[in-house]
């Protein structure tokens, strides 16, 4: 059997730049499969995406234990579980990763494409804000370690040489702190003899059945002659005002600057021939029907991210659902794992009583009426408990949650079955608020499963850790089907060379 791996064929002697990319296209040309290097991989969304389009994925490399153990569970399930144990790339050499790995050669004939998204939390306005108030400055994010993180990036595309690379990060990313950080990374690839072009991408307009926008960056190796190009978009979709704001910031900030050279807009995704984005309901109705937590069958604590259960629907599927379930490689057989939900008992009557669409101030105004309601009830025509009882305040701490809902207006919300999911953060692995299920009879937060779903990650794809650490792992990753796409772009670039 053919090995991926270039360990062989190069000559002894010190070889100059160009030999290592002469001899990477001759290995392309021999149709041998890319090689992908994934930096920052968290549990493998990029992975997943990029093995799809037919890379192989030669490693990870990802600080988060848990995470790390997921992207090796469904990548190199059969090597040793040191070879893809977490590493922290600030502290392991391209050299170090090559002789971990067991690759025979130089670091520079190892790899033929890398990809990654570096931490995004210290470049988003969110992460911005929560380090001022922490730190009590309001320049605190520029001084946040993790901005520097990219570096590393441009330093392992310095040993590895690979022939192209792609970076994903949020868009804001494009104004930190008045400098545009895509651009610099461009000059950076520049020096190193790329030539590249970053864009934003919104994943609801490739399949996804989510509305996440970001920042792709693709750099090819001067030695690769093609044009860069970003995938074409498969569906179009009513994007809310926020969505649309946001690009229109990130846009506007690019257009200010003097110099934006590497910058392409994004494609266009208002096409009549497109067809119609892919929803909530269209993504999960097929999954089972959670409503134990309802009645005394539910048992917190007792059921583990392994356990399985059969699907809701087993025919009339529809195309993503088909999809979910027979990703090659990550097939299912009638039964689906990592059904797990938080055990809200205060908050499943509230659920069950919003509407598609409300937040959390419509969710305060229904549990006040609740507990009004229940204030009458436990009374039962005698006198109502006064404000300062045990009892009402019992019965207060038990039915309204304690969040203001003028600093935390955007903490909940109840998902609509007729549109596309909002997007699915990493806080997920703290509270799963923000994306309540649209089914008021089942009256809950998303399962991880769920979750999973709505990123777009097979029902096949297995999560390492407890619940809390597969949510993070989720909404940290890229969703799969959108890397699929910019995957197949890269390997039509490779393929023309």
């Amino acid at each position: 059997m053919t090995s991926n791996r270039f360990s062989t064929g190069l000559p002894k002697t010190l070889l100059t730049t160009e030999d290592y990319f002469v001899h990477k296209r001759n290995r392309l040309h021999s149709g041998l499969s890319p090689r992908a290097l994934d930096l920052f991989g968290g549990c493998g969304g990029l992975s997943l995406g990029f093995k799809k389009a037919g890379f192989e994925i030669v490693a990870s490399v990802e600080i988060d234990e848990t995470a790390a153990k997921s992207h090796a569970i469904n990548f190199h399930p059969h090597d040793p579980v040191e070879k893809h144990s977490s590493r922290d790339i600030q502290q392991t050499e391209p050299a170090d990763l090559v002789r971990q790995l067991g690759l025979q050669g130089d670091t520079a004939a190892q790899i033929d494409v890398i990809i990654g998204g570096p931490p995004c939390q210290a470049f988003t306005r969110i992460g911005r804000a929560k380090l001022r108030e922490v730190k009590n400055d309001s320049n605190a994010f520029l001084n946040d370690a993790r901005s520097q993180l990219y570096k590393r990036y441009l330093h392992y595309v310095r040993e590895f040489r690979p022939l192209a690379i792609l970076m994903e990060n949020v868009p804001d990313i494009l104004n930190y702190g008045g400098i545009n950080i895509a651009e610099s990374i461009c000059d950076d690839l520049s020096a190193l003899g790329y030539r590249c072009a970053y864009t934003l991408l919104n994943s609801v307009y490739y399949g996804v059945p989510q509305m996440r926008e970001r920042m792709f960056l693709i750099g090819l190796h001067e030695s690769v002659e093609t044009e860069i190009f970003f995938p074409i978009p498969t569906h179009t979709a009513d994007l809310p005002r926020g969505y649309h704001g946001s690009r229109n910031v990130a846009l506007q900030t690019i257009l200010r600057q003097s110099v934006h050279q590497y910058f392409r807009q994004p494609p266009d995704a208002d096409s009549h021939s497109l067809i119609p984005a892919v929803t909530a309901e269209d993504a999960l109705s097929d999954l089972p029907r959670l409503t134990d937590h309802l009645n005394s069958k539910f048992r917190r604590g007792t059921r583990r991210i392994s356990d399985v259960i059969a699907y809701a629907n087993q025919c009339d599927l529809n195309e993503y659902q088909q999809q979910m379930r027979n990703w090659e490689g990550y097939e299912t057989n009638g039964l689906v794992n990592a059904n797990l939900i938080r055990y809200l008992p205060r908050d499943f009557s509230i659920f069950g009583r919003m509407n598609p669409g409300d937040q959390y101030p419509q969710a305060l105004q229904i549990s006040r009426e609740l507990f009004q309601s229940r204030l009458q009830q436990i009374s039962e025509g005698k006198r109502i408990p006064g404000e300062k009882t045990r009892v009402y305040q019992q019965l207060k701490k038990a039915t309204i949650p304690p969040y203001s809902d003028e600093k935390f207006p955007n903490k909940w919300r109840k998902m609509e079955a007729d549109k596309p999911s909002r997007t699915l953060m990493a806080h997920l692995g703290k509270d799963s608020y923000s994306h309540i299920h649209y089914d008021s009879l089942q009256a809950r937060t998303i399962s991880v499963r769920e979750a999973a779903r709505l990123q777009s990650f097979p029902d096949g794809f297995e999560f390492a850790g407890a619940m809390n650490a597969a949510f993070r792992q989720i909404g940290n990753a890229v969703p799969p089907l959108m890397a699929s796409k910019l995957a197949g772009c890269l390997r039509h670039m490779l393929a023309s060379i």
